[in-house]
This record gives structure tokens, C-alpha cells and sequence, in this order.
């Protein structure tokens, strides 16, 4: 089943997910030093990404680590987004410039639960 969410114009630090299944990537990293232009790329996708089909919202975090997860209504989805010309071109550069070590875990959701 295909489900598209339309994303909310300010997003909510905790994204607001669909009844589960659902697809999860989760990129954790850690940056080199520096910004090198990092955090205006991290806007520009979480903007790009919120236009795609498919796209369900994102939740991220940086205190040494950095995780930030986006969500996906199917696992093609989220492949069709790695695919994104723009988004392929951030991943050049985070491997180049900003990503010390990183690693990108691909999940279904299938259950969830909280308050």
C-alpha cells in the first residue's frame, strides 16, 4: 500500500509517522571539523526530502553524535530518494567534507507505541 503524508510547514521535533509498516533510514555520523557548509545542506534536504513521494517526516539530533532519521511510506520510496540528484551530490560532499565515519541503517517499523 502506497500512503503519502503531506509534511507540515514547521515540522515537530518528533515526526508524526503513519500506522506502521513504514520505513525508517537512520544515518548516524560523526562530523569532521568545522561546519563546511553542513547545516545549510541538512536544511536544504530536509527540504527537498519533505517533496518527495513517499516522504513522511524526519527527526534528528547532534550532541557529539548525530542521528537524524527519516521516514519513508515504503522502502522504495526511501531507495527513490538516495537516487535524487541534489541528494546524491550531499552525500558526495558529506563523504568528502563533513563525515568523519558514518553509517546508514535502512528498518522497517513494524510496531510502535508512545505518549
Amino acid at each position: 500500500m502506497v500512503r503519502s503524508v503531506t509534511p507540515p510547514s514547521d515540522p515537530a521535533p518528533i515526526a508524526a509517522t503513519p500506522a506502521p509498516p513504514y520505513t525508517a533510514v537512520i544515518f548516524t555520523s560523526l562530523r569532521t571539523d568545522g561546519d563546511n557548509g553542513d547545516d545549510a545542506m541538512a536544511v536544504r534536504m530536509n527540504e527537498l526530502a519533505a517533496r518527495q513521494l513517499g516522504y513522511v517526516g524526519v527527526e534528528s539530533a547532534r550532541e557529539g553524535v548525530g542521528i537524524t532519521v527519516s521516514y519513508w511510506a515504503t522502502e522504495a520510496d526511501a531507495a527513490a530518494w538516495k537516487r535524487v540528484m541534489e541528494h546524491a551530490e550531499a552525500q558526495r560532499l558529506g563523504r568528502e567534507l563533513w563525515y568523519e565515519k558514518y553509517v546508514v541503517r535502512i528498518a522497517t517499523v513494524t510496531r510502535e507505541y508512545g505518549s
